[in-house]
């Protein structure tokens, strides 16, 4: 039987009202063993962000994340729809938006393991599609201030592209353990931004040569589709071979 490649989910809390961000703070320690338990998880991470874009030393507490990999969008779609957790962050935010993905490249580990490569199926990659893009590290420790010296140079530098939609840092731990989130227009303008970008080639040369990393992943994916609002981001096309 064929593999099919993981189905996931990303999604975006924003938080304004000082009892909502208390919640969500909370949930921080609270909510993954509930939500581990949701039928057809195979993986799944809460994150916060730091202030700002979320690539800062100061945390940002009205701005959440949830990664989930699931068995398939049905798992997916139950969740959402049933569980009782998301109903009530919904409930708590002034804005929400998620993001449905298939992963097309995953090279890495995430705590040991790589989620989006379980079965080793990933999805086929049209560059012309808006393309989403995770990065995720864990810090050694010894490396932080270097680190925090030149990467929100980097973070920075991402705004001057005119195809970048979103970028957004967020983690388990933003200070140590750091993932960034982007959404492009479409994979070539990624590209373009990861091959010319002279911010991004030093920080990757850095990253080799200042061992600033115990562990990194990273992970490429299509856009199925998005659901809610964040900002000003419009809604994309989505990949027509695997609608929601």
């Amino acid at each position: 039987m064929l593999q099919q490649p993981p189905f996931v989910s990303l999604s975006l809390w924003r938080y304004t009202q000082l009892p909502a961000k208390w919640w969500a703070f909370t949930q921080m320690g609270l909510a993954p063993r509930k939500l581990a338990k949701a039928p057809g998880l195979h993986f799944g991470r809460l994150m916060g962000s730091g202030g700002g874009n979320g690539f800062s030393l100061r945390p940002n507490w009205g701005v959440y994340a949830y990664l989930g990999v699931w068995e398939d969008e049905a798992a997916a779609r139950t969740f959402w729809a049933e569980h009782e957790w998301p109903q009530q962050a919904a409930s708590k935010a002034s804005e929400q938006l998620h993001f449905w993905l298939r992963p097309v490249t995953s090279h890495g580990a995430w705590g040991g393991s790589n989620p989006f490569t379980r079965n080793g199926a990933l999805g086929d990659y049209d560059p012309q599609l808006p393309t989403a893009v995770l990065t995720r590290a864990t810090i050694r420790t010894r490396k932080l201030p270097d680190f925090w010296r030149y990467v929100p140079q980097t973070s920075a530098s991402v705004y001057d592209h005119p195809d970048r939609l979103l970028s957004l840092g967020v983690g388990e731990y933003p200070l140590f353990m750091q993932a960034t989130f982007s959404l492009w227009r479409s994979g070539r303008a990624m590209q373009d931004f990861a091959y010319r970008s002279e911010h991004h080639k030093q920080v990757v040369q850095l990253t080799r040569e200042r061992n600033w990393y115990k562990e990194e992943m990273f992970t490429r994916f299509q856009l199925i589709g998005q659901e809610g609002s964040w900002g000003n981001l419009k809604t994309l096309p989505a990949d027509s071979e695997q609608g929601l």
